[in-house]
């Protein structure tokens, strides 16, 4: 990749993260990123069983009662990206970009193609045909959603993001309409036949993100979060 004229950013491998406290997190980079305290960021995580709606989402789409999802400690939460229903847990790559997509020289359709096209490119060097369907976003695999997603904008500063199925369970999006469209989830490891570890393909999806966006990501250690988020989760959750 050409240095000229490519943007700088930073990375973190933040490991299993509650999805409230990642959402704190969030929302503190995004006011930094708004103030200019901070460059462009991008956190990669996974997130304990929990379902979550998007602000278009429907509560029919989840086919669980509250008290069996209670017994099983799935969490539902609402949220601000966009979308329906899904789901996040173990063995499912959560990657959220905190950008400027004015900085990026992007318009919103311009970011959300891009966002898929990391994920497309990514499943291609595995060996993945992923596929784009006109009028759902997301990745899809022979019709089966692999990777979902949602963002939300506040003055161009983007939140949310991308969750792609590595070695998931697929047996917990049985409890939901996976963001209303009634379509089957798939993962890497059902597809090929074997799993792959998360680092594996996190750092397969920083690359592309370098590649896709044209921006320099540097990782960057946790403790540089610390004025962000909670310093218990830093040095515990993490490690």
């Amino acid at each position: 990749m050409s240095l000229v004229n490519v943007l700088l950013g930073s990375f973190f491998r933040l490991g299993l993260i509650d999805y409230e406290k990642a959402l704190r997190l969030q929302n503190k980079l995004v006011q930094a990123r708004m103030e200019g305290m901070i460059e462009d960021v991008l956190l990669l995580l996974q997130h304990p069983p929990v379902i979550t709606i998007g602000k278009s989402g429907k509560i029919e789409n989840i086919f669980a009662s509250s008290t069996f999802l209670q017994e099983k400690g799935i969490k539902i939460i609402y949220t601000d990206r966009g979308g329906d229903v899904t789901f996040h847990g173990p063995g499912q790559l959560i990657i959220y970009p905190i950008f400027n997509l004015r900085r990026l020289g992007l318009s919103v359709p311009d970011y959300v193609w891009k966002l898929e096209e990391v994920i497309i490119r990514l499943l291609s060097h595995l060996g993945i045909k992923g596929e784009r369907i006109a009028k759902w976003r997301g990745v899809w695999v022979k019709g089966e959603k692999i990777a979902s997603l949602g963002i939300h904008l506040s003055r161009w500063i983007s939140k949310h993001g991308v969750a792609l199925n590595v070695h998931t369970n697929l047996d917990y999006f049985d409890l939901i309409n996976p963001c209303g469209t009634g379509r089957r989830a798939t993962s890497i490891a059902k597809i090929l036949g074997r799993e792959f570890s998360i680092e594996e393909v996190e750092s397969l999806a920083i690359e592309f993100f370098k590649e896709v966006f044209n921006i320099e990501l540097k990782a960057e250690p946790l403790y540089k979060l610390e004025p962000y988020f909670e310093t218990n989760l830093v040095t515990s959750e993490t490690t």
